[in-house]
């Protein structure tokens, strides 16, 4: 694709002015392109660090649906790169659309439609590696929690199901890579975000555990597998969050509950824990 319109390094080297000069659906078209690029320059730090801003801003109002339709889509592309950013891409279209619900014509359509094709990817993809060394950031977990976390403040009605995601997302058993670059963390973020949203019972802030604790029966001796590993990091870093809260929300309203819950769990593969 020409960017005779655009000097991309000269407008990261710039501090991203948004351009104003180029109209909206040519910034929505190369920008897309970029997003899939395996060159990190490209993908994230030009193309991601250039839409999270102007998004933000309110420049890509115009095309914001269009945006986000096409980040849904990409949820089955064949290219790893391109997979792990569709869900970044998504958390800035919904927060966006959160903030100024007008930016998005039919925004709980629009969300619900996004919703369909992230819930049918995030617990099943099987790429979950953090970095590669070619590649740069792919963060398919961490990028999908800030998602999921997103949909909830959206799609309130979907905040049980976002959950019971999580737990799966955590607890896949097909998973081969252990959790390196602070996924527990992200994932544990992100429930705690879906929590912290006011009207959900107690029975709803611990059911979706019911998932963990259904993958984690019947374990014994031996070698942790990756997907026990990732589950006992995520349950970790959550009881951190829910004990502490977010410096930014507090503690949500059932967290002593929900961290009984998991520490309970807990005590599974630690034993000495009082």
């Amino acid at each position: 694709m020409s960017t005779d319109l655009v000097r991309w390094p000269t407008i990261a080297a710039q501090g991203f002015p948004f351009p104003d000069a180029v109209p909206a659906s040519r910034l929505r078209d190369e920008l897309s392109a970029m997003l899939v690029s395996p060159d990190p320059e490209v993908r994230d730090a030009q193309a991601y660090t250039a839409a999270a801003r102007w998004i933000r801003e309110g420049h890509l109002d115009e095309v914001l649906e269009d945006l986000g339709d096409t980040a849904a889509e990409r949820f089955t592309h064949p290219e790893i790169q391109a997979r792990t950013f569709a869900p970044l891409v998504l958390r800035c279209v919904l927060t966006r659309g959160h903030a100024v619900p007008d930016a998005v014509p039919g925004a709980a359509a629009a969300a619900e439609r996004w919703y369909a094709a992230f819930s049918s990817w995030f617990p099943s993809e099987r790429d979950t590696r953090g970095w590669d060394d070619s590649l740069g950031w792919l963060h398919a977990v961490a990028h999908g929690a800030d998602a999921a976390a997103a949909f909830a403040r959206v799609l309130p009605a979907r905040r049980v199901a976002l959950l019971e995601l999580c737990a799966h997302r955590m607890t896949a058993a097909d998973a081969d890579y252990r959790y390196a670059q602070l996924e527990d963390a992200r994932l544990a973020h992100a429930v705690s975000r879906i929590l912290l949203a006011p009207g959900l019972t107690a029975e709803q802030a611990t059911g979706w555990l019911n998932v963990v604790a259904g993958a984690l029966d019947g374990g014994g001796p031996g070698p942790v597998p990756p997907w026990a590993f990732n589950t006992f990091a995520t349950l970790q870093s959550l009881h951190l969050h829910l004990t502490h809260g977010l410096a930014d929300g507090g503690a949500p309203p059932h967290a002593s509950v929900v961290a009984a819950r998991v520490a309970a769990l807990l005590r599974l593969p630690y034993s000495w824990l009082a």
